[in-house]
Parts: C-alpha cells; structure tokens; sequence
C-alpha cells in the first residue's frame, strides 16, 4: 500500500498488462512432447512466446527431477526458468513430490503476491484441476498449457484459457501426433531410468552460464518481417480493440527483450512498420494518439494469393492417379521451389493453418486419414 501511494503512476503503468506466473510440471511436458510430437530435448521458446503475447511474465519455475533431463537443464536455463529439484524416486516407491511442491509454491504465490493477475500451469495431469479451480477462487486467471496427446481431458474446460503446445506457433512435430488413450504418469511407455542416489530434500538448481559460442544469434541475423506478423496475429487473437504501435512493440520486447530496431538500421519503431507496409507485411492506420498508428494486417490479399497458387501448384504436381501427398513434408517442397518460404510472413501461425486456409477458399481439398495418420491433400477437379 505504501509503495502505491509513493508511485501512482508506475503502478498504473504496469497495470496495462497482466502479470503471469508460470509453473511447469516438466516431467509431463517434456514426455508429452517426445511421445507425441518426436520433440526432444523440449522447446520452450513456444511457450514464452504465447505468454509474450499475454502479457509480463514475472516468475517462471520448473519442477522435475533433473537427473533424467539433463540435456533440457540448459536450454530452460538460458530462458531464465528457475529449476526445482524434486526427487522421483526414494527408495523403491515412486512418489509425486513434483506435484505436491508445485500445487504448494502456486497457492504461496498467490497470497504473497497479489500483483500477479495470471498463472500459467504447463501440464496435462488432471491432478492439478483442484490447483486451477482454487486460483480462480482466488480470483487469478489460469492458463493452462499442455500436449494435446497427453492432457486429460478433465483439465482444459476448468482453465480461463489452455493453450496446446502442438497448435503453438515455432512448434514443429517430427510425428504425426497420436490419437490414442491418453496416458498418465502413472502409467509409463518406456521403463523407468535407474535408481540414482538425491538428497531428499528439493533444492533450486544452479546451471552454469553457457559459454558465449553458445548464445543466441544476434539481431542482424533475424528477419523482423516473421517476428512482427506472428507477434500481431497473437494481439489480435487474444486482445480486445485496435493493436497500437506501442503496444506492438511491447509484446515484441517481451519475446526478445535485446530487440532494437536500430540493429536494423531503422531510426525508430515507427521507421521500422512504415518499411514494412511498403513490403505489404502490415497496414497502418490512425490510431487514438498522434504518433502511435494502429497496426494491422493489409487487405490486399495478393501477396498471400502468390502463396497459395505455389501451394496449389506444388500439390498438383505431387498428386498422382490413386495416391495424394501428405501434409508432412509438403512445407519441405514448397521450399525446394521458394528457399525463404514461411506461413507466418502471411499471417498463419503454422503450416496448417495456412494448408486449412487454401482449403477454405476452395483451393484444395484435405481430408484426415486414420491410416497414415496425417492430412492428404488433392487439386480439387
């Protein structure tokens, strides 16, 4: 109360987004991931950016037992996830400590920072649905996130929101995804791992620092075309009302807070989107402030009509009497024809998404098929 007094106006500042907590219940991420979508190590950079779109996350935890990931210790460590050590296995019982230490440090957070207006839970287990129905008693909205394959289905309907790790955008399935009985932990599809010897007591996990060969690739390496058009999408899906610049910008800072436009050789923001209307990337309008136009996608669809009549084309090259392509593999041909092609400098999130709009507008026709297990695609006449 003290610190709202003295600062009014910084606290009406950060009042504009919503404060996300996010707990991962690692273990069953991870082995949902790898079952059901051939993903291994697990890729977290997905996640933080469908929580970029949501808005400021302020503590990210992971709880697992390390010993049996460690090539993930890494990656999330360089994401800034704080790892929580739980022991599986003590003496010959498994035991659900991960669970239990999670649900715990969930409800603490909120009653010992009520700044925080959201929580994100990364997991299929329908054991947490009593943690998601007591967050919102609390008044937090919850967002749910898990693998399609693995999430029961229990849980999705008691969330604000969930969120399946194989529909985000960056996610790319080296299956086809099962569709089979969803499975629980308790029921495992590969043997357990050894026994090894952990000190009983949960401990945060301290990663070294990676070495600087191992950092990220610096902006002059990224295309802004992609970064914007996915990150607006994501706006306007989950947002009320106009996207304004800033606004825009803000979200871009939260999925890569090093974004500068200047590393593009762009004076300012403003700069940076007027050169991309120009390419037809975005359109701007006036906004409700002078000097912060509202961003949004072009009308003109002819861009996007180049895109589809190579996707037309590339389909009706592959068919053949008796047989049609699959979806999987199809995003490598249209590369072997457009090196640099990519569904989201047009708005789609992914390759799907973009083959389901082909259909929609009578360019394609796909239907699913249980054999193989993916989309087949046809020419219509």
């Amino acid at each position: 109360m003290t610190f709202r007094a003295a600062h009014p106006r910084v606290h009406e500042v950060i009042n504009d987004d919503e404060r996300i907590a996010l707990f991962l219940d690692y273990e069953n991420l991870a082995i949902g991931a790898r079952d059901g979508l051939g993903v291994s190590p697990f890729d977290f950079g997905p996640v933080a950016d469908a929580l970029a779109e949501r808005g400021r996350v302020v503590a990210r935890r992971a709880y697992a037992d390390w010993s049996y990931f460690d090539d993930d210790r890494r990656h999330l460590a360089r994401a800034q996830v704080e790892l929580i050590e739980i022991p599986q296995r003590i003496g010959g019982s498994r035991k659900n400590a991960a669970d239990i230490k999670m649900a715990v440090d969930a409800i603490e957070l909120a009653f010992e920072r009520s700044f925080i207006t959201t929580f994100a839970i990364g997991t299929g287990d329908s054991d947490f649905t009593p943690l998601v129905h007591k967050l919102r008693e609390l008044d937090k909205r919850v967002i749910g996130i898990g693998v399609q394959s693995s999430t029961s289905a229990l849980l999705p309907p008691a969330c604000d929101e969930f969120l399946f790790y194989d529909r985000l955008p960056g996610v790319e399935p080296t299956q086809a995804t099962r569709r089979t009985t969803r499975r629980t932990r308790t029921q495992p599809a590969t043997p357990e791992p050894p026994v090894t010897q952990t000190a009983p007591n949960p401990v945060a996990v301290v990663v070294p620092t990676p070495p600087a060969e191992e950092t990220a690739a610096t902006n002059e390496d990224r295309d802004l075309g992609p970064l914007v058009v996915r990150t607006l999408a994501g706006l306007q899906r989950h947002a009320e009302g106009p996207v304004l610049a800033s606004r825009l910008k803000r979200a871009i800072l939260r999925k890569d807070p090093t974004f500068d436009e200047a590393d593009h050789g762009f004076r300012g923001f403003g700069e940076l989107l007027r050169h991309l209307e120009s390419e037809h990337v975005v359109e701007l309008r006036t906004g409700s402030a002078q000097g912060d136009p509202e961003v949004t996608f072009p009308e003109n669809e002819s861009a996007d009509g180049d895109a589809f009549r190579l996707l037309v084309d590339v389909v009706n090259q592959l068919q053949a009497p008796g047989s049609r392509p699959q979806l999987s593999g199809l995003k490598d041909q249209l590369r072997k024809r457009l090196p640099d092609f990519s569904e989201k400098r047009y708005g789609f999130n992914t390759f799907l998404s973009f083959a389901k709009a082909a259909r929609a507008r009578n360019l394609i026709a796909m239907e699913w098929d249980e054999d193989t297990g993916d989309y087949l695609l046809h020419v219509p006449g």
